[in-house]
């Protein structure tokens, strides 16, 4: 166990009194923002998703969209515009430089997508203005917000688009205070907006630790609170995100009852959770997918026979056996077999050495080739062992002579790059916020009209039939319709291999015993709020 991580846990809960109750989560990485616009990182959703609130949030533990600040919406009969009423007495928290003199209203969210809307926003490029799920989901789709009145706002659309309250209720499009950005813009300290977060959550940021833990104290006036809705209170006295990269040492605070909630264990650790008297196994049926994704800016994965030569050369059934531990399932579809519009016929590239060989040849590679393979450095539903993952796809590819060089970074820095176009061939992820096929093909493998590839797209892979399919499937509300447009896509994936789908599996969180109300969540990040500790 790293020591200056030991540190942190005892110097911030020395914060709290010996007879609070304090609720310990050990994360597997940490947040590389406190802003959720900034971000689509899982990770750091699970601490941001406890500061801010959405219009609108899927349902604690299941797959409904809820209401959250909007009380109630209405859509159009050209279904292009979506009003949302808005919640009354909403509250912002506070923090040392800042006390809110107003509830929420419209213009906090009129506030929060012109920043993401408009380019000479005075916040528009504060921080990076990297914003990855608007510009993937909503920037062409979106044509304009506007202010009904103080508790009214319209979503205007360019066109249909049926998945739009599910994207409404993903993490990344909380909404931010537009007070708290003026005092910050007068006082020449911008940068501090997503930095030292203002939300109306159940639980507020008090300290912390960079790459270390995160403390949050609960919030006592957020909406949830003041209605009285018990899910959506801090029932703690503190929440203390600890940061453990290392699925082993997560475990081993679970088992010292050091964290009372340890979040992705090793799936292989399943047997020592379950024997332990003080916790429990909690398995979600999580939707996500893991892959490696070809760089289509290096002119070698260009040649579509390079990629599918290394897709023939994996090796895939031990791969998923090893990787999931006997829980995950071999697929080559973008789409994961939990969620609609999977389309089963669409399998993994069969193993064949001899044809990745010749597929090589081919290309002009007959002696195989030297890369990069990255490998996720923490453990997420679609990748819980990123390193071991690349040391059997590096062992598969020597025997067709491809040398791959294994490269990883820490989660944050990992990201950064990735993003930046950095990997060869780079492990990524995701798990579906809202329970629409779109989201993690939208995310990840598709550009905007001007052909730019959405933040999260690592790979550059631009291919407009695919994104003409994915976008049809968006604009018509007939579900039998949109899976037949999914299942095409998934078919152009197959046949282009802009990547090797790895696979995905069910979540296991270790629970103490001590912990009751808490429910992970199958779209999107766990709420604490509701927890209590006995």
């Amino acid at each position: 166990m790293k020591k200056a991580a030991v540190y942190s846990l005892l110097s911030l809960l020395a914060c709290t009194p010996v007879q609070a109750a304090v609720l310990s989560v050990c994360l597997e990485g940490a947040p590389e923002i406190f802003n959720p616009q900034l971000t689509s990182s899982g990770t750091t959703a699970t601490v941001l998703g406890q500061i801010y609130d959405g219009l609108v949030s899927v349902k604690k533990g299941g797959s409904e969209i809820e209401p959250a600040l909007a009380e109630s919406w209405t859509v159009s009969g050209d279904q292009r515009t979506y009003t949302f009423k808005l919640r009354k007495g909403v509250k912002w928290q506070s923090n040392k430089s800042f006390t809110p003199s107003r509830d929420f209203d419209a213009d906090d969210v009129l506030f929060t997508f012109d920043r993401m809307m408009k380019p000479d926003h005075p916040y528009a490029k504060v921080n990076g203005g990297n914003f990855i799920t608007f510009s993937t989901k909503l920037a062409d789709a979106l044509e304009s917000v506007t202010k009904v009145d103080a508790q009214t706002v319209a979503f205007r659309l360019k066109q249909p688009l049926a998945p739009f309250v599910g994207i409404m209720a993903h993490q990344s499009l909380a909404i931010t205070s537009a007070e708290y950005a003026e005092a910050l813009a007068k006082a020449g300290a911008k940068d501090q907006f997503d930095r030292d977060p203002v939300g109306t959550g159940p639980f507020a940021l008090q300290a912390y630790q960079t790459n270390a833990a995160v403390r949050l104290k609960p919030f006592a006036e957020s909406w949830g609170a003041l209605a009285g809705i018990a899910e959506r209170t801090a029932k703690v006295d503190a929440a203390v995100l600890v940061i453990s990269t290392d699925a082993s040492v997560r475990l081993q605070r679970a088992l010292a009852g050091e964290c009372l909630i340890s979040l992705y264990p090793n799936l292989a650790d399943r047997e020592i959770i379950a024997k332990n008297p003080n916790l429990e196994v909690v398995q979600t049926p999580v939707p996500s997918v893991g892959f490696i994704t070809f760089n289509f800016k290096d002119e070698t994965f260009k040649d579509q026979r390079v990629r599918e030569a290394l897709a023939h050369a994996i090796d895939m059934k031990p791969l998923v056996d090893v990787i999931y531990n006997g829980m995950g399932v071999v697929t080559g579809s973008i789409v994961p077999p939990a969620l609609w519009g999977h389309d089963a016929s669409v399998g993994a590239h069969p193993y064949d050495p001899a044809k990745a060989k010749a597929l090589l040849a081919a290309a002009g590679f007959p002696n195989g080739l030297s890369t990069q393979l990255w490998a996720v450095p923490v453990s997420r539903p679609y990748m819980p062992n990123g390193r071991r993952a690349a040391e059997m796809i590096q062992a598969n590819w020597a025997a067709i002579g491809v040398k791959a060089e294994i490269v990883t970074y820490e989660w944050g820095e990992y990201i950064k790059r990735s993003r930046a176009g950095e990997a060869k061939i780079g492990m990524f992820g995701g798990i579906y916020d809202f329970p629409d096929p779109s989201q993690i093909p939208n995310n990840y493998f598709t550009c905007d009209s001007s052909g730019k590839p959405s933040p999260s797209n690592i790979g550059a892979w631009c291919n407009a039939e695919f994104i003409g399919l994915m976008n049809s499937a968006g604009t018509i509300s007939d579900q039998a319709e949109r899976t037949a447009l999914y299942k095409k896509a998934q078919a152009v994936f197959h046949r282009e291999v802009p990547a090797v789908i790895l696979g995905g599996a069910d979540d296991i969180t270790a629970v103490n015993k001590r912990v009751k109300n808490f429910i992970p969540a199958i779209f999107g990040a766990s709420r604490l709020s509701g927890v209590t500790v006995e």
